[in-house]
């Protein structure tokens, strides 16, 4: 096999992977409902995704930081299987208090997990970083829509205790990236600069970045945890509601390798903007309609939430080049997991003003997001749209 069959290979194993990695990332919002149905407050549930957002999130910074210095090949793996074994237990745990133990610990998994393997797709990527990232983003988000589609009716049919027999995909995740992650990390830690010298120049700017991610997260962690109970108000049962989270987040698969594709030509900063400020009409136009219009419109609004995920982690790596994996910590972890954070405060307000404020107010957060990146400076946000 030549070279660019070999980097195709690679870059297929690390989608494939992050497929299976981010499963996993919306296991806790899916089993929400479960727990809510089981006697579980809708606040202390939504805790539990935000306790699993620290570690997860807000700690991909570090673990890019040390990626980049010493880009350890098996943190991949090891944080695969860590992540869905503790996980697992889930279902089989009874006291609160280890529950949010289990959740804190299993976001260390996937905080290993993301900056390294985003930061080996940027490395092989080339030219085409804008694609081959959105095709590493689409594959996870693909992931999360496959979540609800699948756990949902198991666990109605067979209760929360079924959950250990979800560590399966991991295991199997985990040997792949076992036998065939890509030796590439060294390369990247070889030629990375001081953090603190290179963000001295880019820190408003990175600011900026990770706020638009924050605000865009808040809205998508938040969706995915509370729509279901905002569908059952409407007379729709969790098996349906969760067949429309699997297309709404089908749909912002597809949007995230669209968005990646037209940033590489338009610009990163248009599409950024562009996407956002279409979410929220389309998601508030949902939560008025019924029948097919209100299926068609939640794909449409899913789609655009998302168009902007891979291009954030691209106009981070663009502007801390170097450091791509602490790049791709603050975008996919930092920014991401201040907005996972909200979601227990968002599940506070739900006990207070209901479930439908609630969503309304999340729907709102896209397009605040999109009117903070028309701050994003010009050049930052088109700096590889020739490449």
């Amino acid at each position: 096999m030549n070279e660019t069959g070999k980097r195709r290979g690679r870059l297929a194993v690390l989608s494939v992977a992050h497929l299976f990695n981010d499963w996993y990332m919306n296991f806790i919002q899916t089993l929400l409902p479960f727990f809510v149905l089981a006697g579980m407050g809708v606040s202390r549930g939504a805790f539990l995704v935000s306790a699993f957002t620290t570690t997860s999130s807000l700690l991909q910074p570090i673990f890019g930081y040390l990626a980049d210095r010493r880009g350890q090949r098996w943190i991949v793996y090891v944080g695969t299987v860590w992540m869905a074994l503790l996980l697992g237990l889930l279902g089989v745990t009874t006291s609160y208090a280890r529950l949010l133990a289990l959740a804190l610990l299993a976001g260390l998994g996937t905080a290993a997990f993301h900056p390294q393997a985003a930061a080996m797709v940027g490395t092989l990527a080339g030219a085409r970083k804008g694609w081959h990232l959105a095709v590493f983003a689409a594959a996870g988000n693909v992931g999360w829509a496959l979540t609800p589609l699948i756990v949902v009716p198991v666990v109605t049919a067979q209760g929360l205790g079924i959950t250990p027999l979800f560590i399966l995909p991991g295991v199997l995740a985990a040997m792949l990236l076992w036998v065939a992650a890509p030796r590439v990390a060294a390369a990247t830690s070889a030629t990375a600069e001081p953090f603190l010298p290179a963000l001295r120049s880019v820190w408003c700017e990175l600011l900026k970045i990770v706020l638009v991610v924050s605000l865009r997260s808040l809205a998508y962690f938040g969706l995915i945890a509370f729509l279901p109970l905002h569908m059952q108000a409407r007379g729709i049962n969790l098996t349906q509601s969760g067949r429309l989270l699997f297309l709404m987040l089908l749909s912002g698969a597809v949007g995230g390798m669209l968005g990646g594709s037209l940033s590489d030509r338009f610009g990163r900063k248009v599409v950024t903007i562009v996407s956002l400020a279409l979410s929220t009409p389309l998601f508030l136009w949902f939560f008025h309609s019924s029948g097919p219009l209100s299926v068609a419109l939640l794909c449409l609004a899913g789609a655009a939430l998302l168009a902007s995920f891979s291009v954030t982690v691209a106009l981070a790596q663009e502007l801390i080049s170097r450091n791509a994996a602490i790049a791709s910590g603050l975008t996919l972890g930092f920014g991401i997991g201040m907005g996972g954070l909200g979601v227990g405060l968002v599940g506070m307000f739900i006990e207070r003003a209901g479930v439908d404020a609630a969503v309304s107010l999340l729907a709102w957060c896209p397009l605040a997001a999109g009117l903070l990146a028309l701050l994003l400076r010009p050049r930052a946000a088109s700096a590889n749209a020739a490449a």
